[in-house]
């Protein structure tokens, strides 16, 4: 399994567990789908990159970026908002378990940021979660 994906389940998994989140998106809406419209309101696992953080001749440490999109059919973004802060308080609640082969050294929210939608009905949250993984041997 690819560092990236870790991550992507570890995310997905606390935010299902997290009851700050699920009090304001239903478990069954934070989803890795490319689906428009989106559910209202949901949490779409978006993009990743991974890159070696170049500082060990082992080549075992990377640091990945992961974003998560939120949307809500709402003219404010205070949905949007309240979501963008409850998914970073679930994320810095405790290391993330990225399970065997890798070891999560280091996490955090990098940036948020909520943006409307061009269609006029649409609230848009994207959050950036900075990962750094170690490998470990399973």
């Amino acid at each position: 399994m690819s560092a990236e994906l870790s991550v992507q389940e570890a995310l997905r998994a606390r935010l299902v567990a997290s009851p700050g989140v699920t009090g304001l998106v239903s478990a069954s809406a934070i989803l890795d789908a490319n689906q428009r419209p989106a559910p209202s309101p949901s949490i779409m696992l978006g993009e990743s990159q991974a890159v070696d953080e170049g500082d060990s001749l082992r080549r075992d440490r990377q640091r990945v970026w992961h974003t998560l999109h939120v949307w809500e059919r709402a003219p404010s973004l205070e949905g949007v908002k309240r979501i963008c802060g409850a998914i970073r308080a679930a994320v810095q609640s405790g290391r993330l378990d990225l399970g065997p082969g890798f070891h999560c050294a280091d996490w955090r929210v990098s940036s948020m940021r909520q943006m409307r939608d061009r269609d006029g009905e649409t609230s848009h949250g994207v959050v950036t979660v900075e990962v750094l993984v170690q490998e470990v041997a399973p």
